[in-house]
């Protein structure tokens, strides 16, 4: 008998007749997820994207591959969304490219015409091994450097500087991060079968 409550993966061929902007080799997503802008969204080798996520790309969205995106994350790529190779996101991340004046000087939302608003557009990316915790929001604008990871329950309203870790409201850098794992990535890129 199947399991009902494991509603599996799409495969990279399922993947490719959808309309996705390019689709790369052992990719995953979780049949829950919402999606808009397939064709604006690039994923690349090894992305694995789990359950109940939306993605709203009504911009730019790159999985450079390797990137892992967990269980009820909320991206919207609106302004350009960058996620470099072995990027990551834990468990209910936002990501936000774009965002209302919460001033009080303009309407908000999606329902009022531009010129009644005043709704902040840029892009945000991630770097290289960047990985960002659980119940985590970042902002438009972001540049999240190579390296640098990101502690649970955070708020990045600003770029963050390349191996380091930040945690916090808004988030603040701890300490440097280990580079160690760039040998363990030289390993596995070395490997015949990680293709």
């Amino acid at each position: 008998m199947d399991n009902p409550f494991n509603t599996g993966f799409y495969s990279s061929d399922d993947l490719r007749q959808m309309g996705f902007g390019k689709v790369g080799a052992h990719v995953q997503v979780a049949r829950s997820c919402t999606i808009v802008g397939l064709s604006n969204i690039v994923l690349g080798d090894h992305v694995r994207i789990d359950a109940m996520c939306s993605i709203i790309a009504t911009g730019p969205v790159t999985f450079e591959g390797r990137n892992h995106i967990g269980a009820f994350c909320h991206l919207v790529g609106r302004g350009g969304l960058e996620l470099g190779k072995y990027a990551g996101l834990s468990q209910r991340v936002s990501i936000y490219t774009a965002s209302d004046d919460y001033g009080g000087g303009f309407l908000t939302n999606p329902t009022v015409p531009e010129k009644y608003t005043s709704c902040t557009v840029a892009p945000v990316r991630l770097g290289r091994h960047v990985i960002i915790g659980s119940g985590t929001v970042v902002l438009p604008g972001t540049d999240i450097g190579e390296g640098a990871s990101v502690g649970a329950l955070s708020l990045v309203t600003k770029s963050l500087d390349p191996w380091h870790v930040y945690s916090g409201i808004p988030a603040r850098r701890l300490k440097a991060r280990s580079r160690d794992l760039l040998a363990l990535e030289a390993q596995l890129e070395a490997e015949p079968s990680s293709g």
